[in-house]
C-alpha cells in the first residue's frame, strides 16, 4: 500500500508543516479558516513558481549535464589511462580498463532509468499537482473534525499516549520546520556561491546540496564528490576550483556549527551512532520519508524507552 498512499502521505507531511503559519496567524487572532486560506494561497503561489519557474531551468541544465557527460567520461579516461605510467607499481592498465568498463556501464543504465522514470511519472505528477493540494486544504480547514474522529480508534484511558504524542508533536514540529528553513537556506546560499563563481549547473548542484541536509553527516561528504567533478572539468586544478572548494566547505562549516545549533535549538541530542543506525533502519522502511524524519522517529524511540517500565519498577508495583 505504500506506493497508492503516497500521496496521502505526503499531503499529511506539507499539512503539518503548513499548521505552524496557521498557527501563528491564529495567536495574531486571525480566524482559523482566514488563517487556512492566506497560508494556503502562499503555498499554492510557491508551488506554481517552483514549477513555472524553477522547474524549467532544472530541466534543462540536467539535461545538459547528461548531453556532457561522454565528454567528461572522455577527459577522466585520458587522466586514468595516465596513471599507470606514472604510477606501475600501484596501478596496472588492466585495473583501469576495467573500472572504465564498469563506469560506462553504470552510467549507460544510470542515464536509462531516469529516462524511463521520467516518463513513468507523468502520471504520478499529474495526480501529485491535482489531488494532493486539495487534500492539504481540507486537512487544513477540518483539521479539528478529522482529530475528534481518529481519537474514537484510541483507548478511552490514554495519558501516557497524550503525554508522548505532546513531546514528540513538539520535537517533530520544530524539526520538520528547522529542517525545511535549512533546506532553503543551504541551497540558496550554495545557489549564490555557485552561480557568482559561474560554475556549470548551479542550480542542479545547489539543489542537490539542499537536499544533502536531510542526510546528517553523511549527505554533506558525499556531495562534496559531484561538486568537486564538475569543477574540475570546468576548470581543472586551478585557482577557481580550490576557491570553490573552499567556499563550498565555508558552507558546510556555517551549516554545521552555526544555522544547525540556531533552528535545532530544541531537539534532543542523540548520539550521532544513534542517528546513523536511524537512517539506515526508517529509511530502508520508509524511504525519502524515513530519512526526512529519521531523527524525530530517533527521538522518539528514545522517549519510548525512557517512558518502558524496567524490571524493578514491575516488581516493585507487584510487591
Amino acid at each position: 500500500m505504500g506506493q497508492i498512499l503516497t500521496p496521502l502521505i505526503t499531503s499529511v507531511v506539507i499539512a503539518y508543516l503548513l499548521e505552524g503559519p496557521v498557527t501563528k496567524c491564529e495567536e495574531k487572532k486571525v480566524p482559523r479558516i482566514y488563517a487556512v486560506h492566506l497560508v494556503f494561497l502562499i503555498f499554492a503561489a510557491f508551488m506554481t513558481f517552483l514549477i513555472i519557474v524553477l522547474l524549467p531551468i532544472l530541466s534543462t541544465q540536467t539535461s545538459q549535464f547528461f548531453q556532457e557527460v561522454p565528454g567528461m567520461m572522455n577527459k577522466g579516461q585520458d587522466l586514468l589511462m595516465r596513471l599507470p605510467e606514472q604510477y606501475p607499481e600501484f596501478v596496472s592498465e588492466g585495473s583501469i580498463k576495467d573500472l572504465l568498463l564498469s563506469l560506462s556501464g553504470e552510467v549507460s543504465e544510470f542515464g536509462q532509468n531516469i529516462l524511463s522514470v521520467s516518463f513513468a511519472s507523468i502520471p504520478a505528477i499529474i495526480t501529485y499537482l491535482v489531488l494532493v493540494p486539495l487534500m492539504i486544504f481540507f486537512f487544513l480547514k477540518d483539521k479539528s473534525a478529522i482529530l475528534v474522529w481518529l481519537s474514537r480508534f484510541l483507548p478511552s484511558d490514554r495519558v501516557l499516549i497524550t503525554d508522548l504524542w505532546q513531546e514528540m508533536d513538539a520535537q517533530i514540529g520544530n524539526y520538520t520546520r528547522g529542517k525545511v528553513y535549512e533546506i532553503i537556506l543551504v541551497g540558496s546560499a550554495a545557489f549564490t556561491v555557485f552561480r557568482l563563481m559561474v560554475l556549470n549547473y548551479a542550480l542542479v548542484l545547489a539543489l542537490i546540496v539542499s537536499l544533502s541536509v536531510l542526510i546528517p553527516y553523511i549527505g554533506a561528504a558525499s556531495v562534496t564528490i559531484p561538486i568537486a567533478l564538475v569543477a574540475f572539468f570546468q576548470w581543472g586544478f586551478g585557482p577557481d576550483f580550490y576557491w570553490l572548494i573552499g567556499a563550498y566547505l565555508v558552507l558546510q562549516f556555517l551549516d554545521g556549527n552555526v544555522l544547525v545549533p540556531i533552528l535545532f535549538s530544541d531537539i534532543v541530542n542523540i548520539h550521532p551512532v544513534a542517528i546513523i543506525i536511524a537512517i539506515l533502519v526508517f529509511g530502508g522502511f520508509w524511504g525519502f520519508w524515513g530519512i526526512f524524519f529519521s531523527i524525530p522517529l530517533a527521538t522518539l524511540v528514545k522517549a519510548l524507552i525512557n517512558v518502558w517500565p524496567t524490571k524493578s519498577e514491575v516488581v516493585g508495583k507487584v510487591a
